[in-house]
């Protein structure tokens, strides 16, 4: 062994040693484990990439994952035991892992070990012995495939269709209207504990809500918000006392699985609940596991007096209005002052004041989201709305990246969050470009909350969800959905704007393209993302006079107004300005682009500057930065559509290095998004 490699052994075997000093800190993540090595996450990352092409976390996953085989072939521990032991906060998340690192999930560990065993004390054929141990090697065999769905019919076709429960608008039965508060919050509770439950898709609380006074009957909600059961409930609170009936509906049959009527004191109210959410799982037969089941009954304060300032708080909060967030927050410094150990309370209170301050310039309530979240975050980490306010306090300073963990761990915890699910949506093609979760997410969003809009609205997501699949390469299903979104308002202004790419993704005809955004332009002349558009496609057609029209006029007006919209493009445009002889505004403007290139912390930095270099006739340097975007990601489709033909890079595109790294790009692509389209079908997010 060379010196070299010797050095490198020894780094990662010092890494594996620090992670296994820590490994049963579920929060032992990458930042942790650079600070114990002495080096920033970027020097880590790279290095760690250069020796096994691993990411830190997937390092880190590993080391766990080969520790929980250790401990599972000891034969001493349940999974459960041994997924916490190895550091991961879910069981069900660990059984994924250790499938996709094994090709088998962690309870076949001890039959494979069972059956080598086997295999040696038959070598000396005994009759009556060996039909005992193939007897109970098939019996463990069958409970494992019980347990683990793993014995399947014989077909090819991969099912994990999740059943699904819509939890419609409970009626207050009481003659008194202001009871109504704690009757809707008795059914947020048990729909938010069966958000928690994996197994299940549950439709969110603002798409049930447009249901409230509907006369419309289960097969026909059924229809629209395509769930399998539903939940039903009214009651009246009196006094202190608490009347409650609750059905369990199968909306194919509209037949009722299960009722039951309560009659308890207020004090029972948090049993109840976390009884009704376990009932329901049980009846329709989804699996609950100890971590969710933990969750479920974890109790969110033992104050009645304080859970009822929460419930009026939160029916204020629900308003989602200036004047409900207000009101709000001295019901929950009230639930406080009678339990100040309540987390969720002190989630919310950070949630208001992050919203108070949302659309202002100044922001006014920064210091007061964070005191209220540290004191959630102190009390209950793990709880779902204490990681939305941490996150949303990062957002708040615009540290968008820093706020990505906390919502996928928020959404680790409450997994049907439609909140969490749309937020991430936006993030990851807003913040922090990701194609592939743009799409999961943005698909999941829709299946959760699409019933909770109008036309209007509803336009505007399915306009989302085509923009997200023509990204990763999908052609025909982003064509459905920007259909719908057109069907669903056809004076959407983006959507058929977006057709227009959708379409020239399909014919690669740029003519077609042009002539239906000037189609759209003509509706409204004052646009200036058309204007943009029309000159950027003159300038592929390499028509740089027509191009320079438009390209003027969304400048002169871009300038004018001082609105910093799209210096991403600047290089197009300048480069449509020294063709038209102003040399002057094409310096400026390749200026103003190269700066915005440096600065940018997307995966399109590399990109962007190697476009850049080309221009300045710096072969080489330009070679080197596409060089390094071809390591990058889930990339949007676009760069594969139109780099080829951008005239910016002219003066390389006949070189043997552009021409390999190119290949990468679309290789890389194209096997990303099968892999894309494999990870939907096995979610059944892509119909």
């Amino acid at each position: 062994m060379s010196d070299l490699q010797s050095t490198e052994n020894d780094f990662l075997n010092k890494l594996t040693q620090i992670i296994e000093d820590n490994i049963s800190n579920e929060q032992f993540g990458v930042s942790e484990l650079a600070a114990k090595i002495g080096m920033s996450r970027s020097n880590l990352l790279r290095k760690i990439k250069k020796l096994n092409n691993l990411s830190v976390s997937q390092f880190i996953r590993q080391v766990r994952l080969k520790n929980a085989m250790d401990l599972l072939k000891e034969n001493s521990f349940t999974v459960s035991e041994v997924s916490y032991k190895v550091g991961f906060g879910s069981t069900s998340y660990f059984i994924k892992c250790f499938k996709d690192q094994y090709g088998y999930p962690p309870g076949e560990v001890g039959t494979k070990n069972l059956s080598e065993t086997n295999s040696i004390q038959i070598k000396k054929p005994n009759k009556k012995r060996t039909a005992i141990i193939v007897t109970s090697a098939i019996f463990v065999f069958v409970l494992f495939a019980f347990l683990f769905n793993i014995f399947k019919p014989n077909t090819s076709k991969k099912t994990t269709t999740k059943k699904s429960i819509a939890v419609l608008p409970f009626k207050n039965d009481s003659n008194d209207s202001t009871n109504v508060y704690f009757i809707n919050g008795v059914m947020e509770s048990i729909l938010t504990n069966l958000q928690k439950i994996e197994n299940l898709k549950v439709i969110s609380r603002t798409s049930v809500e447009k249901y409230r006074n509907s006369s419309k009957t289960i097969p026909e909600l059924a229809k629209e918000l395509n769930v399998s059961y539903f939940v039903e409930g009214s009651g009246q609170k009196i006094g202190d006392k608490i009347l409650l009936n609750i059905q369990l509906i199968e909306a194919s049959s509209d037949n009722h699985l299960w009722a039951e009527q309560y009659n308890k004191k207020v004090t029972d109210i948090f049993k109840l609940q976390n009884d009704v959410a376990k009932n329901i799982a049980d009846k329709i037969e989804v699996i609950i596991t100890p971590e969710e089941k933990e969750r479920i009954e974890k109790l969110p304060t033992n104050n009645p007096v304080a859970y009822d300032y929460f419930l009026k708080g939160l029916d204020q909060l629900h308003k989602e209005t200036t004047e409900g967030l207000l009101k709000a927050i001295p019901y929950f410094e009230q639930a406080i002052a009678h339990d100040t150990k309540f987390t969720r309370a002190y989630a919310n209170i950070a949630i208001a004041y992050y919203y108070l301050d949302l659309f202002q310039s100044e922001k006014k309530h920064s210091a007061l989201v964070n005191e209220y979240t540290e004191k959630a975050m102190l009390l209950d980490p793990k709880h779902p709305e204490s990681l939305i306010a941490k996150a949303l306090s990062y957002m708040n300073i615009a540290e968008f990246k820093m706020a990505v963990p906390y919502f996928e761990k928020a959404l680790e915890y409450s997994p049907n969050s439609a909140y969490i699910i749309n937020t991430l949506s936006d993030f990851y093609t807003s913040y922090v470009p990701n194609t592939q979760k743009y799409l999961e997410y943005a698909l999941k969003g829709a299946q959760l909350d699409i019933a909770a809009n109008d036309s209007i609205t509803a336009s505007y997501i399915y306009l989302h969800i085509s923009n997200a699949f023509i990204q990763t390469g999908f052609i025909e299903e982003a064509i459905i959905n920007i259909n719908k979104s057109i069907d669903y308002n056809p004076k959407n202004i983006f959507s058929e704007y977006v057709k227009a790419y959708i379409l020239f993704a399909k014919n690669k005809d740029l003519q077609q393209t042009k002539e239906l955004l000037i189609q759209e332009f003509q509706k409204d002349t004052t646009r200036l993302d058309l204007m943009q558009e029309i000159g950027k496609i003159y300038y592929y057609m390499r028509d740089y006079k027509n191009s320079y029209t438009y390209y003027n006029k969304f400048t002169t007006i871009r300038e004018t107004q001082k609105l910093g919209i799209y210096k991403h493009e600047n290089s197009k445009i300048g480069y449509v300005y020294a063709k038209m002889g102003e040399q002057a505004k094409a310096e400026e403007l390749f200026n103003s682009y190269f700066e915005y290139a440096t600065n940018d912390e997307s995966i399109y930095k590399n990109l962007s500057l190697a476009v850049y270099y080309a221009y300045k006739n710096d072969q080489k340097k330009s070679i080197e930065h596409l060089k390094l975007f071809a390591k990058e990601d889930n990339f949007q489709y676009w760069v594969l559509l139109f780099f080829k033909m951008e005239p910016l890079i002219d003066n390389i595109k006949d070189l043997p290095e552009f021409n390999e790294v190119y290949n990468t790009l679309e290789t890389k692509f194209w096997e990303n998004h099968k892999s894309i389209r494999k990870s939907l079908e096995e979610k059944d997010l892509l119909n």
